[in-house]
């Protein structure tokens, strides 16, 4: 969503790099670059004249003017005011004191209220808790059948006594549904309520009334962050009409300007509580300020990557597999396909390698992946033996045309899989080894990482001298050229020229006597030095 907000803000950070101080033509353009790249992403003028203001005030402070690399503390300042700007501190649910904890749901028909309900449900059960869905949209056709396959998809239960498309009152339905989590020992209830195409009157009241029959400890207002300035609106009218503790955004994955999260904490003084960044039930987090605000300045967002890959990945399994790398143990098919599939669980490539910093200026090439390449190495591998995935030499040209077959791709698909597998192999036996990662330069010193045991090995040959060539004939006359070499040596004895120069030998007048200087080094032949 924030893909044309992100180019323009580097854009205008590479036009900084390089020089050593900020002007006030510097500061001044740059504000202004800033403030047409936010305007363009549909943010409410009042943000941007407010954000615009506090950047050019510290811009021109001491934090700039004393700094070694003044572009990188522009930067810094950019993002910290957009954390700002977003809320600073990510919000959490508040808890009831007493279960169960009532959370609202509010907002325009269309803006993911449905959905989101189911969202939230899986997302609580996730923290161990035990939520229950409530269908008060008794006005949309088929509203409480969506909620009931929604609840059935994320596996929470849905309370629906009244059939709903007109009939039923979901102000009664909504206080029953305290008791019936009461007596099912659900400590969360979340209530999906009506909406309409637009604010009218008629929905107000509506809502109001459920919020009184239930004091819900949290009313979120639902928006679609695609709508652009409207959902400032909005966001106000349902602040003086029913009022709300936080903003849940939804479609964060679309392709609009995104305006409407940065513009709607500033307008309203409400936190962004939730974001839905996609269709599936897994798309729902938390919404962290500090994340979000590097994601638009593409520094990536690797705490997120982190956490997705600690709910998903099994934490035994990831210590077997780590464990069988470091033991030396040969990597198989059956392996490859393992990791392959925990990959896979985190969701699309693209999006993972979004979270990468940087990965901004490598747009294109990451949105051409296609994720239907991980199914096909799949089916190629599962339409193997058990000997073949352990021992992948024994594919012979009749074996992959049976594979190919199988898998339904071409012989050529085998042959690239096996190629590139056995260069995995080859890559993680030298790491194995202490040769590091292949293409990357070592680090001396440190085993595993490309200076451990062969440098060690060289430095320990290097220690023990030359040694022995392994031809006689060879052997024999490098024998007789190093007698000969002590021979001179000795016929000479231990004249001060038959030291290098600079230490003694030749002499160097510019030099000061002793360090090579005048006759050389003073005669020490009268002292008795020990044959060590």
């Amino acid at each position: 969503m924030f893909e044309t907000l992100s180019d323009r803000l580097a854009s205008v950070f590479t036009s900084l790099r390089g020089k050593g101080r900020l002007s006030e033509e510097d500061i001044n353009s740059t504000a202004r670059e800033i403030r047409l790249a936010l305007l363009e992403a549909d943010v409410a003028l009042p943000v941007v004249r407010a954000f615009i203001a506090r950047v050019k005030e510290r811009a021109r402070g001491a934090e700039v003017s004393k700094a070694l690399n003044p572009a990188q503390q522009v930067i810094k300042i950019v993002n910290e005011e957009l954390v700002e700007i977003l809320g600073g501190e990510t919000r959490e649910i508040r808890y009831a004191k007493t279960p169960p904890t009532v959370i609202m749901l509010a907002g325009l028909q269309g803006a993911g209220k449905t959905t989101l309900a189911g969202k939230l449900a899986k997302w609580l059960s996730q923290q161990r808790n035990t939520p229950l869905l409530v269908a008060a949209d008794l006005q949309r056709p088929n509203a409480v059948t969506q909620l009931q396959v929604v609840g059935e998809r994320a596996g929470v239960p849905v309370y629906a006594p009244e059939p709903g498309n007109g009939v039923g009152d979901p102000v009664s339905v909504a206080r029953d549904s305290i008791e019936q989590a009461k007596r099912q020992n659900h400590n969360v209830v979340i209530i999906d309520t009506a909406g309409r195409l637009g604010v009218d009157e008629e929905m107000m009241r509506q809502a109001a009334d459920i919020r009184d029959a239930v004091s819900p400890d949290e009313i979120l207002f639902v928006v679609d962050a695609m709508i652009g300035q409207d959902a400032v609106n909005t966001a106000e009218a349902f602040l003086e009409g029913v009022g709300y503790d936080a903003v849940a955004l939804t479609k964060l994955d679309g392709d609009a300007r995104g305006g409407a999260a940065l513009s709607i904490r500033h307008v309203t003084g409400r936190p962004i509580m939730f974001a839905a960044t996609g269709e599936k039930l897994e798309d729902f987090d938390l919404f962290h300020p500090d994340r979000m605000a590097s994601r638009i300045l593409d520094m990536g967002d690797v705490l997120t990557l982190i956490e997705q890959a600690q709910r998903t990945f099994d934490e035994d399994e990831a210590e077997r597999m780590a464990g069988k790398f470091t033991s030396g143990e040969q990597l198989t098919l059956e392996d490859f396909l393992e990791q392959m599939q925990m990959v896979r669980r985190l969701g699309p490539i693209g999006n993972l390698l979004g979270m990468m910093p940087g990965m901004g200026q490598m747009r294109d090439q990451v949105a051409n992946i296609d994720d239907k390449d991980l199914d096909r190495i799949t089916a190629i591998i599962r339409s193997m033996t058990p000997d073949e995935r352990a021992d992948p030499k024994m594919l012979n040209g009749s074996r992959r045309a049976r594979i190919a077959k199988g898998s339904g791709t071409e012989v050529s698909d085998v042959s690239g899989l096996v190629t590139r597998f056995f260069e995995a192999q080859k890559a993680l036996k030298a790491m194995q080894s202490g040769g590091g990662i292949p293409g990357m330069p070592g680090m001396p010193g440190i085993p595993g990482m490309g200076g451990g045991r062969k440098k060690a090995a060289k430095a320990e040959k290097k220690k023990k001298g030359r040694q022995r060539s392994g031809n006689p004939a060879k052997a024999k006359q490098d024998e007789a050229a190093r007698a000969a070499e002590r021979e001179r040596r000795k016929e000479e004895g231990a004249k001060p020229d038959a030291l290098p120069p600079g230490l003694g030998g030749g002499g160097n007048p510019k030099l000061p006597p002793g360090l090579g200087g005048g006759a050389g080094m003073p005669d020490l032949s009268g002292l008795k030095f020990p044959k060590d």
